[in-house]
């Protein structure tokens, strides 16, 4: 392992012991501190601290950090742990929850389904057969019903082909099968649509929405919402595909709409998105509402939604942090 962005073990000795003044409310805390430890290290680093954790306290500091979010509701310790965890495990963790605990949630399905790529999808379902010794694309059949499902199977299949660039020129064809599958015969053509999508990567599938809009002027999205023949299957398609083709237009309404749990959609869209395409997503949620991110940020985690002092305080600072790059 290459040991030039690793800091000293005295270092990370120091980021533990910040961490466990938190959980156990000993000790001198230094929130700008714990702020830093989630901010400014490394997915590898991350791991040592872990480990390091593990050998000075005798805790699992993933498994501390998710019992004190959900038994003290806890926004910080949620975000530390979705920060602290590898990418696949933290979405094939999300897709669990939204399948099996309470009520069915087919937006959290459909968000991480439909803006991770095809590569994520893989591992996702890989991590997610060895956690929870089942195969995600079967909980997917057995749980949901309607179009929802043939959609959400389709791009969970669409994974197998994440190999090699995009190809322009079998985008224009399959660009041309969407429109036949749409505006020929009176009814929109289900069975081809979920075909090509079940067998084009992420990757291609935005080649093959943008080869759309270059052949007809407007984009797939478009055409579905015009035809009412399309029905509640198009309005189901329109929504996952708008996820794959422009996720940062997706995740900036789903922070518009507040629906469910406000707190926990915005730090899983500031965590999960961060380093990828937060910026942009900031850009067009202020450029649908006039205001900022982080000014909704501090909204929520300060003043009349003020629940927990220190644990708001110190998950505003870090949400802030990640959205200011």
């Amino acid at each position: 392992m290459d040991t030039r962005f690793f800091r000293s073990t005295k270092h990370y000795e120091l980021d533990c012991q910040q961490l466990h003044y938190y959980f156990s409310g000993n000790g001198a805390l230094n929130s700008q501190k714990l702020v830093e430890v989630m901010v400014h290290r490394k997915i590898n680093e991350y791991k040592v601290i872990c480990q390091t954790y593990n050998a000075m306290y005798g805790q699992d500091l993933l498994h501390t950090l998710s019992s004190l979010a959900q038994r003290n509701n806890n926004p910080f310790a949620r975000a530390g742990y979705l920060r602290m965890c590898e990418s696949h495990v933290r979405d094939a963790e999300i897709m669990r929850k939204s399948l099996m605990e309470g009520s069915l949630n087919l937006n959290t399905l459909i968000e991480v389904a439909c803006t991770r790529s095809s590569y994520d999808l893989i591992c996702i379902k890989h991590t997610y057969r060895s956690r929870y010794n089942s195969d995600l694309d079967r909980e997917v059949y057995t749980k949901i019903n309607g179009g929802y499902k043939e959609i959400l199977l389709a791009v969970l299949k669409s994974c197998r082909n994440y190999n090699g660039k995009a190809d322009t020129s079998m985008a224009m064809c399959d660009a041309k099968t969407l429109y036949e599958a749409i505006e020929s015969g009176r009814t929109i053509d289900q069975t081809a649509i979920l075909s090509l999508i079940s067998h084009r990567n992420t990757c291609q599938l935005r080649s093959i929405f943008s080869s759309y809009k270059h052949l007809y002027g407007h984009e797939f999205s478009r055409s579905i919402k015009k035809r009412p023949k399309c029905g509640q299957f198009g309005a189901q398609l329109r929504i996952a595909i708008r996820c794959v083709q422009f996720p940062e237009r997706f995740f900036a309404k789903l922070l518009r709409m507040k629906s469910g749990d406000s707190r926990e959609l915005l730090i899983r869209v500031v965590i999960c998105r961060s380093g990828i395409d937060l910026k942009c997503i900031d850009r067009v949620f202020a450029a649908k509402t006039g205001s900022c991110m982080e000014s909704l940020v501090r909204r929520e985690f300060s003043g009349f939604n003020c629940r927990n002092k220190v644990g708001d305080m110190a998950v505003s600072s870090l949400l802030v942090a990640l959205i200011r790059g």
